[in-house]
């Protein structure tokens, strides 16, 4: 049975404790967070219902914001995922000249991930970087003024990462 560790349970808490009784919905979005962390990176049926549980709200309602969000996964992902702007701003500088590079080297289209669990890819609306166009997030950070070599660098980066874990 799925259970949050009893670290993530008190921070859930702590979270759910900002808020007044009867307003534990108001938690939802930073306790998707820990669970997303918690579960593996995504948010399975199993996960969402859990967080449900743990609010005291209706399945859906917990649904309906994870699908909403672009920052929720409902399927497993790669270890490092690159969430490309496709708003105005960046297609307009080449995002989509980037998310085709990307297919072209890695072999994924976006809402893929390929074959050894490293990398998948996603297209997103604004990220709030208009001026860095075209630009992707990757985890916590922004990669700004995409080009194919920039992409080149940061896929290598990445690999030697991986290999530097293992």
């Amino acid at each position: 049975m799925l259970k949050f560790s009893d670290h993530k349970m008190n921070e859930v808490q702590g979270i759910i404790s900002r808020y007044p009784q009867g307003k534990q919905k108001s938690a939802l979005i930073p306790v998707l967070h820990i669970a997303q962390q918690e579960f593996g990176g995504w948010l399975s049926t199993e996960t969402m219902d859990y967080v449900a549980s743990v609010l005291q709200l209706k399945p859906i309602e917990v649904y309906e914001v994870a699908t909403f969000y672009s920052m929720f996964n409902l399927k497993p992902v790669g270890k490092y995922m690159f969430e490309v702007c496709q708003t105005g701003p960046c297609m307009l500088n080449g995002s989509d000249d980037i998310v085709k590079y990307i297919f072209d080297t890695l072999g994924i289209k976006p809402g893929e991930t390929t074959a050894d669990g490293l990398f998948t890819l996603k297209t997103v609306e604004c990220l709030g970087a208009c001026g860095y166009a075209p630009m992707m997030q990757q985890g916590k950070y922004y990669r700004e003024h995409l080009t194919k070599e920039k992409i080149d660098a940061i896929i290598a980066e990445c690999r030697n990462t991986a290999a530097q874990q293992n």
